[in-house]
């Protein structure tokens, strides 16, 4: 049974696993991303994590990369990149891969491939039409029809991180204004946290934790966070009509918290039974990336034989 490795390359952090085409955990490893210094830190700290991973399993095939920013999936290279991820854009990820550790290599949106983990693995598993919206440093997203993800003319399907919420509202670094990656990213509820009078939080969680202790000024900042949000889920579903949304990111790992809170909003929509947590957490994305090193292994083998059999075609027609 071949195995792969899925890497996630965040604005915060890079995460890898080995996993085979049942879905099976060999190995993971995870380490920070030191995004401000920019191309060749991110690299090397990515080069490191997955040479740890191949030090481990030496019987890898292929490997997968999700990467934040818009992806062309036919060449690998990072087409758009935000400052999450400074002097990213340009970098032709699969061609780099390829040359550093001589695998087979594929790469795509960060969100992509969290909605690819989740419907093979995860919450969006047996349905066919999904979207995917993820909550960390930034807002990203992913739509599934049919069971294909639609990545679109200019790969930005499913960029709802930069669709508008507020029109000319708070500046994004995509360069337009009221972006919804301004309103509901992990950064977002920072900025919600600093605009309040004596503000003491350093974190998200704080925040979280404080608004699960009944904190009234945690509390007050949470509700306008997921007011915002609930009110984004009813747009997309309102587009695009999937049997589920599923919300991913770091802002999940305090759902305990805030859930009650979203699907009370979302009950005034009739929407809440159709939003879901990732069941894979941060991992979606690394899951998701093995899965496109799975689909590049398979893709590779129908060529081979291919080609293999029309030599044989043509050696027996001469």
């Amino acid at each position: 049974m071949p195995q792969v490795i899925g890497v996630d390359v965040g604005g915060t952090g890079i995460k890898g696993l080995v996993v085979n085409e049942s879905g099976v955990v060999r190995v993971e490893a995870t380490c920070a991303t030191e995004a401000r210094l920019g191309r060749k830190a991110i690299l090397g700290q990515l080069r490191g994590l997955v040479s740890e991973l191949l030090s481990s399993c030496e019987e890898v095939k292929a490997l997968g990369i999700a990467s934040a920013g818009r992806v062309n999936v036919e060449t690998g290279e990072v087409v758009h990149a935000t400052n999450n991820l400074p002097d990213w854009q340009g970098m032709p990820l699969t061609q780099w891969a390829t040359a550093e550790f001589g695998l087979p290599s594929t790469a795509d949106n960060d969100a992509n491939a969290a909605l690819l983990g989740e419907a093979w693995l995860g919450t969006g598993r047996g349905k066919q039409n999904l979207v995917m919206l993820t909550l960390g440093t930034g807002v990203g997203g992913a739509n599934m029809t049919f069971g294909r993800i639609l990545r679109g003319t200019d790969w930005r399907g499913g960029d709802w991180g930069h669709s508008v919420l507020v029109p000319g509202g708070r500046p994004c670094n995509c360069g337009k204004r009221g972006c919804v990656e301004q309103y509901i990213s992990g950064s977002a509820l920072m900025r919600l946290a600093r605009e309040q009078k004596g503000n003491t939080y350093t974190h998200g969680r704080e925040i979280m934790t404080a608004a699960g202790q009944g904190e009234a000024a945690a509390l007050y900042i949470l509700k306008r966070y997921i007011a915002d949000l609930a009110l984004i889920i009813a747009n997309i579903a309102a587009s695009i009509d999937p049997e589920l949304i599923i919300i991913g990111g770091g802002v999940t790992q305090d759902q305990a918290i805030w859930w009650p809170m979203l699907t009370a909003k979302l009950s005034s929509f009739s929407l809440e039974g159709r939003v879901a947590v990732a069941e894979l957490g941060n991992w979606a994305g690394s899951f998701g990336a093995a899965q496109l090193a799975l689909e590049r292994l398979r893709k590779d083998e129908g060529v081979g034989w291919s080609e293999g059999s029309e030599r044989e075609e043509r050696k027996h027609g001469d």
